[in-house]
């Protein structure tokens, strides 16, 4: 299949981009109303948590079987039918009449952008093979540009409108619309189709030093930690903007400009995946582990003006999004066999993604019996040395290695 020329490679990355931009908006945006829709419906902060991240439970359950669809089917088709799934189903979440029905349209809208997602990361990976984490850490940097845009536009499309929630949620899905169309008719199969080499020299160790088979030892580690950082991740996400406001009083407007910070921080994603090149990932997993303990520690304990919740924010989208997403997802591909690359990126989404459904109901129970700051600790703080004694315990020599750290 021939590649398209540079600019024709170039416009096909930029759409499939920007797509992911819109796939961040609409994700982030549900957080930032669940106190209205909560007080709206009558649920409690459990349900209005568990609301908040149970799209997940979608993202993790198609994670893996989109995975196997990958090796068989177009992934531009999969990305196409995956947006369409997404914003259907944020279209239809906002005519929910109760939390039983809302909560099925969420974690259906999940389904969705594993098959967006996962049908990107494996364009990514494999047509800049060469800088896989760096491809990856790009496709990242978009996630962090819609998850800053759309709790901002969000809040100021719900305003405008006169203070209803729905609104925001049928502009961006209908902008989801948009790319559908888009992506038919301007990305070519010579861009989203292309195979990895099986095993080009200079670049990748030889495949027969990675273990035979899909859960091999390195990539269950991995998994493990992947877990761990989901449940920390999506316990902030889902029920950040609450706290801010419910505890630290914070106006609407501040509590979403501080989450939209968040994003600005996953922008790192492009450095974090050029140092996932250069530097030994399972170490830099690590480091960027204890950061964001440290982070949410200091976010639910310790600050409690606005500047000081922002720099935070941006903290955590560095370590969590930038950081962790970014190299577990690729050290996850790099740890299985170029002929498992779309399977691998499946088990990668669903081992973030399927526990993380949760992490929201979980996060909103702890806080309700024991508090937010003893909740922050035990599930955003204390489970993440799960995930550091799991990376201690990963071989480096199993890992396909970038040309940069080949001898």
């Amino acid at each position: 299949m021939k590649r398209p020329a540079t600019i024709g490679a170039a416009v096909c990355a930029l759409i499939l981009t920007a797509s992911y931009i819109v796939n961040a908006m609409d994700r982030s945006v549900f957080p930032q109303f669940v106190r209205a829709i909560n007080h709206e419906l009558h649920f409690s902060l459990a349900q209005g948590g568990l609301l908040s991240t149970i799209f997940a439970l979608g993202i993790g359950l198609g994670g893996i079987p989109t995975g196997y669809l990958l090796d068989r089917w177009s992934r531009k088709s999969v990305a196409i039918v995956g947006i369409a799934i997404y914003s259907f189903f944020t279209i239809v979440t906002v005519m929910a009449l109760g939390f039983w029905d809302m909560l099925a349209y969420r974690a259906l809208s999940g389904v969705g952008e594993a098959m967006q997602q996962t049908a990107l990361f494996t364009i990514f990976g494999a047509y800049f093979f060469r800088q896989r984490t760096l491809a990856l850490g790009v496709l990242n940097v978009a996630y962090g540009i819609g998850a800053f845009i759309g709790p901002i536009l969000g809040v100021r499309l719900e305003m405008a409108s006169g203070g209803h929630w729905r609104y925001p949620m049928v502009v961006f899905a209908l902008i989801g619309f948009v790319f559908c169309v888009l992506i038919a008719l301007l990305v070519a199969r010579g861009f989203s189709e292309v195979r990895e080499p099986e095993a080009p020299r200079r670049v990748l160790i030889s495949t027969v030093e990675l273990p035979p088979g899909l859960f091999n030892r390195n990539v269950t580690l991995v998994s493990l930690t992947n877990v761990v950082v989901g449940l920390a991740t999506f316990g902030y996400v889902g029920l950040y903007p609450t706290f801010l406001q419910t505890v630290l009083h914070f106006t609407h407007g501040q509590a979403g400009f501080a989450a939209s910070l968040y994003g600005i921080g996953a922008i790192a994603g492009l450095p974090a995946g050029w140092l996932g090149d250069r530097l030994r990932q399972r170490w830099v997993i690590l480091g960027s582990l204890v950061g964001t303990m440290i982070t949410l520690y200091l976010m639910f304990e310790v600050a409690t003006l606005p500047w000081q919740q922002d720099v935070l924010s941006c903290l955590q989208g560095i370590f969590g999004s930038g950081f962790l997403f970014v190299n577990i997802y690729a050290l996850t591909q790099r740890s299985a066999r170029p002929e498992y690359a779309g399977r691998a990126s499946g088990i990668a989404s669903s081992a973030h993604y399927l526990p993380a459904a949760f992490a929201g109901l979980l996060f909103g129970t702890l806080a309700k019996s024991f508090g937010w700051a003893t909740a922050a600790t035990l599930q955003l703080v204390l489970l993440s040395i799960v995930g550091i004694i799991a990376m201690l315990f990963v071989r480096d020599d199993q890992v396909s290695a970038p040309a940069t750290l080949l001898p």
